[in-house]
Formats: C-alpha cells, structure tokens, sequence
C-alpha cells in the first residue's frame, strides 16, 4: 500500500525510466514500421528490435518490482495501491501528467477516475 506521498515520490523517482521506456518504445515502432514497410532502417533490424523489446521489458519488470501496476504501455498508465477515506483505492498516473493527480476505486478502473 502506498499513501500519496510515497506514490507520488516513487513517480518521480522513477521518471528517468519512465522517460526511457517512452523513447524505447517510439524507437520500436518506427523500427518494426521501417520494417514492415520492407525498407532498411538507421534504427536496424531484428536484432535491434529484439533488443528494444528486451529493455521495455525489463523497465516494466523493474515497476512491478516497486509493487506498480501497468495498466497500459501506449500511453503508460500506472497504478498504485493505495486507501482513501478507509476504502481501497489506486493511485492513478498517466503518461503526459506532471504528478499523480487522480484515483479510483479498484472496481471503477479507468473510467472511474477521480481527481485527488
């Protein structure tokens, strides 16, 4: 369980990563489009795409190691397991967010975000 602070100061700790796993992943996707599209790429081939995958993996691996939750990878979506007003909760970010500004119930998912 974390309470705000501690979600919110893992967030920031942790925002070199999360910057990294943003880059890794816009790096994928042109690579496998260069690709697909059966043109070389300055990016590489499969190797590199095996690679990428590899080190998203482990950035993601290292979040769960922290106890977050990955909601989503496109845009990166984390929650954290908190508690408001005696009731479980998730601490919600979501990539472009300056700061864990949301929550919501563990029943409401994403639609049922809230602001804290």
């Amino acid at each position: 369980m974390f309470t705000i602070a501690q979600a919110r100061h893992l967030i920031a700790t942790l925002r070199p990563r999360i910057d990294e796993l943003i880059t890794l992943r816009a790096d994928l996707a042109e690579l496998r489009a260069d690709l697909a599209d059966g043109a070389g790429s300055p990016l590489g081939g499969l190797p590199e795409i095996k690679g990428l995958e590899a080190r998203i993996h482990g950035i993601l691996d290292e979040f769960n190691e922290h106890d977050i939750q990955v909601k989503g990878f496109a845009p990166v979506l984390l929650d954290f397991a908190g508690e408001r007003d005696g009731r479980p909760v998730l601490w919600c970010w979501l990539e472009g967010d300056t700061d864990i500004r949301w929550y919501h119930r563990l029943e409401c998912g994403f639609p049922g975000r809230r602001r804290i």
